[in-house]
C-alpha cells in the first residue's frame, strides 16, 4: 500500500508540474526571474532585517565524525563518502549507529535564539543521499533506517515555531551517491545506474514535496551544487517552491537561477553585489560544514563578531553553521562561540538587525550600518581597533549631529564637524574586547560625501584589488580577494568566466595609460579592460611567476564621459591563463 500511494503522489505531480517554454535546460530558469518591486520587498522583509541565521549540517556521517575505519579524509565530513569512496553497503552501517539521545530540538533552537539568530537552515538531504527526516520516497532515512526513530525535521520544525525562529531545509539536489539515478557516485560499481530524470521523479520531487507540505511554514529553501540537467527536471524541482507561498531560495538549483538571493560560500566578498541584490555569506564556525573528529579549526568570537559586522556593514546576510556530533550536541568550542556572540548581541543587536548598508564604505577603523527614519538616521559605528589618539572619523559625513553615546552604557561623546566629516572623541579603553559600537542620530536626509574612486589632482588613479566587484560564481575560490605579504590581490583567478569591475567616477575627459601591478605565471594571458561599452584585448606575457610581480602598460582608453562609469578587466577566454592582479592604474597622458 506504501509503494501505491507513492506511485499516486509522483504521478499526481508530473500532471500538475507546470512547463516552461524555453528549449534549453541551461536557460530555463530564465522564464522565472526574481519578484521585484514592492511584492519582493515584502517576501524578503523579514530576511533583511533578520541578517543572522543558523546553518546546520548533521548526517549519518558524524557517526564516526568524518573518518573512514579511522582514516582521515580530506574536505569536510559530510564529503567522507566521496572522498573515502565508501561502498554504498559500507556507508549504510552508519545510519544502524545513528542514535542521537542528546539531541533536545527545543534547547537546540534556543541556542540559536539565544546567539541573535533570527532563522534556522538545516540539511534535510546531503551529498550522502540520507533523509534526515521520515521520507516516504525512501526507507533509507532516519525514521526508518536508525534506532532514533524520530523525525529530526519535524522536531526542529516545531521547535522553531514555538519559539519565532523561522525555519528552513537544506536540501542537494542534484547529488546523490546512495540513489542509482543520483550524481556524483563514481566509484562504486554495484550501483546500477539509471537516469537522472528518473532519480528526480522518484526521490527528489516526492521528498522536496513532503518536506513542503506536512512541516508547516518553510520560510526557506536552500538548493545546492547545481548541474546540467533536463528542462523536465528542473521545472519539476522549481515548481514545487509554489508549495510554501513566501518561501526564500538561493541561487543554486540549476545553472542560471538567479533566485531570491546571492551564495557566497565560506568567503565575505570586498562588498556586497552592485546591482543590490540580495546575499547570504554561509560559513562553518569551524573547517568543516559536518562534525569532523580532527576538526579544531574554531573561529574566535572576536573574528565571527566582526565577521557579523562586516556583513551586515556591506547589506548581506551572515548563516552561520554549526555541526552536531552524532550524540546530538554540540561541542563545546561551538556552544561557547555562540554564547559568546549571544553575550554581545544582547547589547548591541540594534546595530545588526533591520539594518542596511553603511554609506561611509569601510573606515579604517571598523564598519558601520544604518537605519534611515523619515527626518534623520542613525549610523552604528562599529570599532574594531580602538584608537590610541582618542577619536575616530566618520568620514564625509555632513550632517548635524543630534546624539552620540556608547551602545555599552549610554555615555555621550563628544562630537565635532572637521574637513573630512565628524569627529568622535573617545574614551581610553574600548568597551568591549571584540567590536565596540557607538550610536550616532544624525538629523535630515543623509548627506555623505562618499569616497570615490575618481582621479587625483594629478590625473592618477589607482583602482586596488580590494576595491573591485568580483564577478565570479557563487563567490567561489577561483577568483577572490587574497592578501600576501600583507598586500591584497585578486588571485587563484583560474576561472576564464570571472572578471573584475570598479565604479569609477570622472571629472574631466581625458586620454589615460591605463597599467596593472600582475604576477603571471604561464608563457601568455590575455583579457579585455576598458569602460563598460568601450573595451580593447591586452595580451601580456609571463612575469616568470605567480610571487613575481611587474607592472605592466595594457594600453591607453579614451574616456569621453563623465560621471559614474563602469571599468571592467574580463578575461579572453580562449587565451586566458591564471594572473594574480594587485592593482590597476589610470593615469592622465597631458
Amino acid at each position: 500500500m506504501r509503494k501505491l500511494i507513492q506511485i499516486l503522489t509522483i504521478v499526481l505531480l508530473l500532471v500538475q508540474t507546470p512547463s516552461l517554454s524555453a528549449d534549453d535546460p541551461a536557460k530555463s530558469a530564465d522564464t522565472h526571474p526574481i519578484k521585484s518591486g514592492a511584492q519582493q520587498d515584502s517576501k524578503m522583509a523579514w530576511w533583511r532585517e533578520a541578517k543572522f541565521g543558523m546553518f546546520v549540517h548533521w548526517g549519518i556521517y558524524s557517526v564516526v565524525g568524518g573518518q573512514y575505519k579511522g582514516q582521515k579524509l580530506p574536505n569536510s565530513a559530510e564529503w567522507m563518502m566521496n572522498k573515502g569512496e565508501v561502498p554504498i553497503v559500507e556507508y549504510e552501517k552508519y545510519a544502524a549507529q545513528f542514535n542521537p539521545t542528546e539531541f533536545d530540538a527545543t534547547e537546540f533552537v534556543a541556542r540559536a535564539k539565544r546567539a541573535g539568530m533570527k532563522y534556522l537552515v538545516i540539511t534535510a538531504k546531503h551529498h550522502d543521499g540520507f533523509s534526515m527526516f521520515g521520507s516516504k520516497a525512501t526507507p533509507y532515512n532516519v525514521v526508518d533506517a536508525t534506532p532514533f526513530k524520530r523525525d529530526i525535521m519535524k522536531e526542529l520544525a516545531v521547535a522553531c515555531r514555538e519559539q519565532g525562529i523561522r525555519f528552513g531545509f537544506y536540501y542537494s539536489q542534484c547529488q546523490d551517491w546512495h540513489h542509482p539515478g543520483g550524481l556524483g557516485n563514481h566509484w562504486d560499481k554495484t550501483l546500477k545506474k539509471v537516469s537522472f530524470d528518473e532519480y528526480v521523479r522518484d526521490k527528489a520531487v516526492p521528498e522536496i514535496k513532503q518536506l513542503l507540505t506536512e512541516y508547516g511554514p518553510v520560510s526557506i529553501f536552500w538548493w545546492d551544487t547545481p548541474r546540467k540537467m533536463s528542462k523536465e527536471s528542473f521545472d519539476s524541482l522549481h515548481s514545487l517552491t509554489g508549495l510554501q507561498p513566501g518561501v526564500i531560495t538561493n541561487d543554486r538549483l540549476g545553472k542560471d537561477t538567479v533566485g531570491d538571493h546571492k551564495t557566497y560560500e565560506r568567503s565575505i566578498p570586498p562588498q556586497g553585489p552592485i546591482n543590490g541584490q540580495d546575499w547570504e555569506v554561509c560559513m562553518p564556525i569551524s573547517g568543516s560544514w559536518g562534525y569532523k573528529k580532527s576538526d579544531t579549526d574554531f573561529k574566535s568570537e572576536k573574528k565571527l563578531i566582526q565577521n557579523l559586522a562586516d556583513i551586515a556593514s556591506k547589506g548581506g546576510n551572515y548563516l552561520l553553521n554549526v555541526s552536531p556530533t552524532g550524540t546530538g550536541a554540540l561541542l563545546p568550542q561551538a556552544t561557547e562561540r555562540l554564547e559568546a556572540i549571544g553575550r554581545w548581541m544582547d547589547v548591541n543587536k540594534e546595530s545588526i538587525h533591520g539594518t542596511t548598508a553603511s554609506p561611509i564604505g569601510k573606515p579604517d577603523w571598523g564598519r558601520c550600518t544604518k537605519k534611515v527614519f523619515p527626518g534623520g538616521a542613525t549610523l552604528y559605528l562599529q570599532v574594531f581597533d580602538w584608537p590610541k589618539n582618542g577619536s575616530i572619523v566618520v568620514p564625509g559625513l555632513k550632517n548635524k549631529v543630534k546624539q552620540c553615546y556608547l551602545m555599552s552604557n549610554w555615555n555621550a561623546l563628544k562630537t565635532e564637524s572637521v574637513d573630512d566629516g565628524v569627529k568622535v572623541s573617545l574614551p581610553t579603553e574600548a568597551t568591549d574586547p571584540n567590536v565596540s559600537v557607538i550610536v550616532m542620530h544624525v538629523e535630515g536626509d543623509l548627506d555623505v560625501e562618499a569616497p570615490s574612486l575618481s582621479p587625483d589632482a594629478d590625473g592618477k588613479l589607482v583602482l586596488s584589488a580590494s576595491t573591485a566587484y568580483i564577478h565570479n560564481n557563487e563567490g567561489s575560490k577561483e577568483a577572490s580577494l587574497r592578501n600576501e605579504d600583507k598586500t591584497p590581490n585578486i588571485g587563484y583567478w583560474t576561472d576564464k568566466f570571472a572578471w573584475l569591475e570598479w565604479t569609477i567616477t570622472i571629472k574631466e575627459p581625458g586620454t589615460f595609460e591605463v597599467f596593472a601591478d600582475v604576477a603571471i605565471e604561464a608563457e601568455t594571458t590575455a583579457w579585455n579592460f576598458g569602460l563598460r561599452d568601450q573595451q580593447q584585448v591586452s595580451e601580456l606575457k609571463t612575469t616568470g611567476g605567480y610571487g613575481n610581480y611587474e607592472t605592466r602598460s595594457l594600453g591607453t582608453i579614451k574616456i569621453e564621459k563623465t560621471g559614474a562609469l563602469s571599468f571592467r578587466i574580463n578575461p579572453v577566454a580562449e587565451k586566458w591563463q591564471p594572473v594574480n592582479l594587485r592593482k590597476v592604474e589610470l593615469k592622465l597622458k597631458k
